[in-house]
């Protein structure tokens, strides 16, 4: 992101060594925010008087202002794409160490944006769309384990710690869903809407498997739900 996306997205135009554009913190009429790169930074000035925070706060809003930079003193040491329902890329899950987790997405001009992607999905989303059986985990690296044995799973960005949201609920509408959180209390709210949402499905079969550091068979579980 740099002061000319910005401004093109804001259908200004160069002016000088920089951009003008109408300001989005007001109801600006006349072209009155000045834009420009500087030692790699994103310098506005609103003429008309905004403060320079609220200006900020407005390019935040438009998703055209990075909330923050990737931390220089963390290295990268996984990247995981989630992409829509036919498989077109969305945005990422970084993970960093020391151990941190950042989404960002692209910003159309070869740079990043990291902050949380307005649509949030499913993992592995277009391979779930069509499978009869889904397990649901903690995270990303657990999905690639059991795809690395043949199955299909999900998780969302944020593990345990996100909301639930009702679209991920009918991504899996008419599957059998096996939920396998790690047995480490974390089993947030996140999952326990889950586990609400799912039961309430029109369709579909809920079951629960704490993850253990033994083999654990399926249905081995005393509060486990019977199919029928």
């Amino acid at each position: 992101m740099n002061a000319a996306e910005i401004s093109q997205q804001l259908h200004g135009h160069r002016s000088g060594a920089g951009y003008v554009a109408r300001c989005p913190a007001h109801d600006d009429k006349n072209p009155s925010l000045s834009l420009k790169d500087e030692d790699g930074k994103i310098l506005v000035h609103c003429h008309a008087g905004c403060e320079q925070g609220a200006v900020v706060e407005a390019l935040k809003a438009r998703g055209l202002w990075p909330e923050s930079e990737a931390p220089s003193d963390r290295r990268i040491v996984a990247e995981y794409n989630y992409t829509d329902e036919a498989g077109d890329s969305l945005y990422q899950v970084v993970r960093l160490e020391p151990k941190r987790f950042l989404q960002r997405f692209p910003d159309r001009a070869g740079g990043w944006i990291w902050k949380k992607h307005p649509r949030q999905v499913l993992y592995r989303l277009s391979e779930i769309r069509y499978a009869p059986i889904v397990f649901v985990v903690e995270g990303e690296k657990d999905v690639e384990t059991l795809r690395s044995h043949g199955f299909v799973a999900t998780t969302a960005a944020g593990e345990c710690k996100a909301a639930w949201l009702p679209t991920f609920t009918e991504s899996l509408r008419g599957r059998e869903v096996i939920l396998l959180p790690d047995r480490d209390g974390l089993g947030g709210s996140g999952w326990r809407e889950l586990h609400a949402r799912s039961l309430a499905m029109s369709s579909g079969y809920l079951c629960w498997i704490w993850k253990t550091a033994r083999t654990l068979p399926i249905g081995s579980r005393a509060d486990t739900p019977s199919r029928n």
